[in-house]
């Protein structure tokens, strides 16, 4: 038997996390009836439905996308906006592992592997992402230490990053800048240089982990390799 919110991960339906909040709107049953209980636990035998559909274990897809600008982390958009998931050609239900915001482009990682996600997206593991971004004015050296060091977001304090200057240009006052943060909270980067009051006007991810771009023009994807994906395990 295994925990209800694991299970559904595990269907490829949504992370593990998701899954929980969706337990507790009342949006899972269990053979029939509405389950709001976390530590619910369930086998395969068990008939398992969320908006009707029925859930069952598949065999795992992984993707390495290049997220172009004007797309949305996300499978679906009330908006009508472009997804992720629509750049992706899967005869598998996938789900972005963490966001990236609507105007960022970079790396962004698909799968229906709802463990995977929660180990590269759960703040004890650590991982890290790096950015390059183009901010308005001079990035000074103090403030390259102190948001290295960790601000105050929200009432909480910001892990250890590296910010660091790349290169500035005097004729657009305009500094490009490299940073590598191990968290994944909403929006964090342009915030913690807003916090600041520099003003981003390009941001993009260049890695993830350990993997990068290489190869890969904008909207373009691959799949991931069986090696890169036991690398990814072990960063648990």
């Amino acid at each position: 038997m295994e925990r209800l919110q694991k299970y559904i991960s595990e269907c490829g339906y949504t992370s593990r996390r998701k899954a929980e909040e969706l337990i507790l709107k009342g949006k899972v049953k269990v053979n029939g009836s509405v389950v709001k209980e976390l530590g619910t636990k369930v086998t395969d035998a068990d008939l398992i439905e969320i908006d009707n559909q029925i859930l069952r274990k598949q065999d795992h897809s992984y993707f390495l996308l290049y997220k172009p600008r004007s797309v949305i982390s996300s499978v679906t958009d009330d908006k009508g906006r472009k997804t992720v998931c629509d750049l992706v050609k899967s005869e598998k239900r996938v789900f972005s592992v963490g966001r990236l915001d609507y105007d960022t482009t970079g790396i962004i990682l698909l799968t229906n592997d709802g463990e995977l996600s929660n180990i590269l997206t759960h703040p004890k593991h650590d991982v890290t992402k790096e950015y390059y971004a183009k901010v308005k004015g001079f990035f000074k050296k103090e403030d390259a230490l102190t948001l290295s060091s960790g601000i105050l977001l929200n009432g909480k304090k910001t892990k250890k990053a590296i910010f660091k200057l790349d290169r500035y240009d005097k004729k657009t006052d305009v500094s490009y800048v490299k940073v590598v943060i191990t968290e994944g909270r909403n929006h964090q980067v342009k915030d913690m240089f807003n916090a600041l009051n520099y003003d981003v006007e390009k941001l993009k991810r260049e890695k993830y982990a350990f993997l990068d771009l290489s190869g890969l023009k904008s909207g373009e994807y691959r799949e991931l390799s069986l090696k890169e994906v036991k690398k990814l395990y072990s960063l648990k």
